[in-house]
């Protein structure tokens, strides 16, 4: 037995509202760059759909992930090494900008100089960021989000292509929910194998998935073997990038950017104990629907004293085992079985788990003229749910369907009891007892997912010292031409000092980075983004000139000497003014209480 630790995450479905303000901070901490500008580390999803990149899950299409043999062994779908050989050149298998979207921004510029008395309205055409030219938006992150043009995007759902129940797109009877997706950081990845280079590679002290920058040629097989589709490619640096589970944050003990500002609180991120020695075996199981059984028995009970021994011996820090035992991943994954991993079937063992939804199952009982609350109501109507369990099946357990009923009559189950309880009746022991659970857990699981603190959510061991060397070697999985935290090149190695970073800018302002020498200094005038600016400094038109003084309200210098009071033909000998011998100018009339700036005070006092 070799104990490992693995960070890992939970996604309670049933909280998730579709808002994106994960993906917008994800976007703003780690792909706000050039390059990067159709990269989604993390994105939502909405269900039925084709997904991001466009049916990313129709591997015999694209070929990711893992397949067993008749021999029992696990080999690349895409093909082994003599295979990526003969196409290392020429990769088919691997999506375009057309299955991802071809990003854009709109010519803001045009509403901002367009002349005040024009006779037509100014329009914001969209502009490409990849060409600089016009375009016609038709995709984006999330095109089919809450079911826009289900009768056109929907219905071209690969799952929905392999279930046999028929699925209803009439608006009254159709079904959605969504789906946020991040890499799943797997215990048995893809990509890692197909990489040519070695440059992807898994941390020993965490499991965080990585890409070496300076490792990375630029083979893109990594992308054709990620069954999830989560590695991109970088156009400006010509390397593959992918989520990194924000580690610098884990590594201080802190949550990822997208469960930190995640307004649902659907997220869970801790520590799981795995043996090592059994991932291989487990992947390889032959019947698919034993996958998630498979997966579940890697995992270590981490108060079992064995496994703390055994976890001693390998390196482990104590402080790791006691958060893996306060983890809320062993319990939602081992101790309550309400999580299931995204499609199992692809044998990579994922570390990104879900708490399917349940759906508004308890209306549908309510308005047969029942009880919607009641357990035997409510566990008997699961089957009847509008999000049909066939389409759950193939999303979390490979097309089974017995372990999703499972959760769900669960998460029912908890609903029922609570209800008793919070109307002041004694929590029933028969409802818990119905789905294979005592009173006491399904107490300490609605404590879990409903009112959890912060510290229950987030249950993350900071690295230690001894171990904090060889990671602050092995740098920024992004450490490349000014990604976050680099500040570029400059005559003297790094450059001092970072560039400030742009948040909201202009179509002009972007294609200014697109053509400059680098992708953080742009060419022409400076610019200030006032979503961080200082107060201090200023450029040209930030600010309109005062019109008495004909100078910049920020600024002591005169930017109009024929507005100024003192100046012009008619204005006294200068020498009778000793401010103006000074090199100064004086406050006007219109601003008594303004102080008199001299030769000896301060230039920047205001």
């Amino acid at each position: 037995m070799k104990v490992m630790a693995q960070v890992s995450m939970v996604m309670n479905l049933d909280k998730c509202i579709g808002c994106h303000t994960c993906s917008v901070t994800c976007k703003q901490a780690w792909t706000n760059r050039t390059g990067t500008e159709y990269v989604w580390f993390n994105n939502v999803e909405t269900r039925p759909g084709l997904g991001y990149p466009r049916t990313y899950q129709d591997q015999e299409r694209w070929g990711g992930g893992w397949v067993r043999t008749k021999r029992g062994k696990l080999k690349l779908r895409a093909g082994g090494r003599l295979k990526k050989l003969a196409t290392i050149f020429s990769n088919p298998k691997m999506p375009t900008i057309y299955d991802y979207y071809e990003p854009w921004t709109y010519d803001y510029d045009m509403l901002l100089s367009a002349p005040a008395n024009q006779r037509t309205t100014p329009v914001a055409r969209p502009k490409s960021l990849l060409t600089g030219e016009d375009t016609a938006i038709t995709w984006s992150a999330n095109w089919d989000d809450d079911l826009g043009g289900s009768q056109e995007i929907a219905v071209m759902d690969p799952i929905l292509k392999k279930m046999n129940e028929q699925v209803h797109m009439e608006f009254e009877k159709t079904f959605m929910f969504y789906l946020p997706r991040i890499c799943e950081h797997c215990l048995n990845p893809s990509c890692v194998a197909s990489c040519p280079s070695g440059a992807m590679y898994k941390r020993a002290e965490d499991g965080i998935v990585l890409v070496d920058q300076d490792q990375c040629r630029g083979w893109r097989m990594c992308v054709t073997g990620c069954p999830y589709k989560k590695v991109y490619f970088n156009h400006k640096t010509g390397k593959a990038e992918k989520c990194t589970m924000c580690y610098p944050r884990i590594e201080v003990g802190l949550p990822t950017v997208c469960s930190e500002t995640c307004v649902g609180r659907l997220r869970y991120i801790g520590l799981v104990l795995y043996d090592a020695d059994r991932v291989g075996e487990a992947a390889a199981v032959e019947d698919e629907h034993d996958l998630l059984a498979a997966q579940r028995s890697v995992f270590l009970d981490p108060f079992d004293p064995a496994v703390i021994d055994a976890a001693e011996r390998e390196g482990i820090p104590r402080d790791w085992v006691d958060a893996a035992q306060a983890s809320p991943i062993w319990k939602l994954i081992s101790e309550y079985e309400v999580a299931l991993p995204l499609h199992p079937e692809y044998r990579t063992l994922p570390m990104v788990w879900y708490i399917p939804p349940l759906s508004p199952v308890v209306d549908v009982v309510t308005g047969s003229g029942n009880d919607g609350e009641d357990a035997r109501t409510l566990l008997t109507a699961i089957s009847t749910m509008r999000i049909p369990m066939e389409y759950l099946a193939e999303l979390f357990t490979a097309g089974d369907t017995a372990p999703v009923e499972r959760v769900l009559r669960r998460l029912a189950a908890m609903r029922s009891y609570m209800r008793d309880i919070n109307m002041g009746d004694p929590g029933d022991e028969e409802i818990a007892a119905a789905v294979g659970m005592t009173g006491a857990q399904v107490e300490e699981m609605y404590r879990l997912l409903a009112i959890a603190k912060y510290e229950d959510r987030y249950v993350i061991p900071t690295t230690h010292a001894e171990i904090a060397r060889g990671l602050e070697e092995m740098a920024c999985s992004l450490d490349f031409d000014g990604g976050p935290g680099m500040g570029g090149q400059g005559p003297f190695g790094t450059s001092s000092g970072h560039p400030t970073p742009v948040s909201v800018e202009t179509f002009h302002a972007l294609k200014e980075r697109q053509t400059a020498d680098s992708p953080n200094v742009p060419t022409g005038g400076s610019r200030v983004n006032l979503l961080n600016w200082d107060g201090r400094g200023g450029t040209d038109g930030l600010f309109p000139p005062d019109v008495q003084t004909g100078r910049d309200p920020r600024s002591l210098e005169v930017t109009d000497p024929e507005a100024a009071p003192g100046s012009g033909p008619d204005a006294p000998h200068a020498g009778g003014d000793p401010l103006h011998e000074a090199g100064g100018t004086r406050a006007t009339d219109a601003r008594p209480e303004e102080p008199e700036v001299g030769p000896d005070q301060p230039e920047d006092r205001r």
